[in-house]
């Protein structure tokens, strides 16, 4: 590691390494609140917000830990297509290369065929994960244990290079590989926790309106995860990326084509207490700049929100008919907290701060929606 990555690494974990002007600490945070291992976390009763330097500390632990296991039940083998020429037939017969080089004078032939291997692309994937995660947790020996179950992998044969996300994600799990599932997820949150660490200082995010599509993505994923393991535990039922319909009386032939659908970012229901909020996440400045005034809402997205409330009244659910509306925006410092009701719908205009601590950020979160921190 060299003395600029080492330094790097050491501001990060004392609260100095930043995105432009957001803590990277904060990162990792919302990366947590987005991935399936926050939900363990909450049930084994491990408070992260305590100290969120420990994170990277912590999702290595996991990693190991399920390696450890894998490793322990057998790693998941699969097929890789090899081309060889052999003295026996296997798989399919290459007829031109073995025309071609007169392999049958020689009693050879060339061969296509499918050979069952470990050295699939989920478990390099695995292996890169443990190299990558080991170059930021704190703790040496932590970092000693996952280098050596990286090594451990390779001279089990896992040695091909790492995958692309892309092919790691297409691989689906079935009934004999199911195990592996919780493997792969602790091993796609050390890559995402390793990424702002490397990218500290080289991107610029100075001010929220400045969007970078990972952040924006991670931001939104964040928020709905920390509401789905928090408030499911408290009576709400939590609903991420859902679309909504609209009441159509009657339409021409070609306005499906045209027509934009309604998806939402997360809707919170509570049927106990009748409530409804639907919240749209925007990784921009809540305010901008007016026409006639220094500050503004966004029009389009008080619109968009409206139209989301508006639009559900009337189809015979009872939680649509006084649902509210919370546009929650990132800030740095600056904080609002702003609602008004327009024909019997709460719109609320907030924002969580992204320079705060842990606890602060987990208690703006449940304060913009009426719901105590200790609840």
């Amino acid at each position: 590691m060299t003395l600029a990555a080492a330094n790097l690494i050491s501001d990060a974990h004392e609260g100095i390494g930043r995105i432009g002007r957001i803590p990277v600490r904060n990162l990792w945070l919302l990366m947590l609140y987005a991935s399936d291992l926050f939900r363990d976390l909450e049930k084994a009763k491990v408070s992260v917000e305590d100290n969120p330097d420990d994170i990277p500390d912590l999702v290595a632990e996991m990693l190991c830990r399920r390696v450890e296991r894998r490793i322990q039940r057998n790693l998941s083998y699969g097929y890789q297509s090899r081309e060889a020429v052999l003295g026996r037939v296997r798989g399919r017969v290459d007829l031109l290369n073995t025309e071609r080089h007169r392999l049958l004078d020689r009693g050879k032939v060339a061969c296509r065929f499918h050979e069952l291997t470990i050295d699939t692309a989920r478990n390099r994937y695995v292996r890169t994960a443990l190299e990558e995660i080991s170059k930021i947790v704190l703790q040496g020996t932590l970092a000693h244990r996952c280098r050596s179950l990286a090594a451990g992998l390779r001279r089990m044969g896992v040695t091909g290079e790492r995958p692309n996300r892309g092919e790691v994600s297409i691989d689906r799990f079935g009934r004999h590989d199911a195990d592996d599932q919780p493997m792969v997820a602790a091993a796609h949150l050390a890559f995402n926790l390793a990424l702002p660490t490397e990218a500290a200082g080289a991107k610029q995010l100075s001010l929220p309106d400045r969007e970078i599509t990972w952040i924006r993505k991670l931001y939104e994923k964040g928020i709905a995860g920390f509401y789905d393991v928090v408030l499911s535990k408290r009576g709400w039922r939590v609903d991420a990326g859902k679309t909504i319909g609209w009441q159509i009386e009657s339409k021409s032939l070609g306005i499906d084509k045209i027509l934009p659908s309604m998806r939402t970012d997360i809707i919170l229901d509570h049927s106990d207490a009748g409530r409804r909020i639907v919240i749209d996440t925007k990784f921009n400045s809540v305010v901008t700049r007016g026409w006639y005034r220094e500050e503004t809402l966004r029009s389009g997205y008080v619109y968009q929100i409206y139209a989301y409330l508006r639009s559900q009244e009337g189809n015979g659910d009872l939680l649509a008919e006084n649902a509210s509306g919370l546009l929650l925006h990132p800030s740095v410092g600056d904080m609002l907290n702003e609602a008004v009701v327009i024909q019997n719908h709460e719109i609320r205009f907030a924002t969580v701060d992204l320079g705060g601590t842990a606890k602060e950020i987990r208690e703006q979160l449940l304060q913009v929606l009426g719901v105590s921190y200790a609840g």
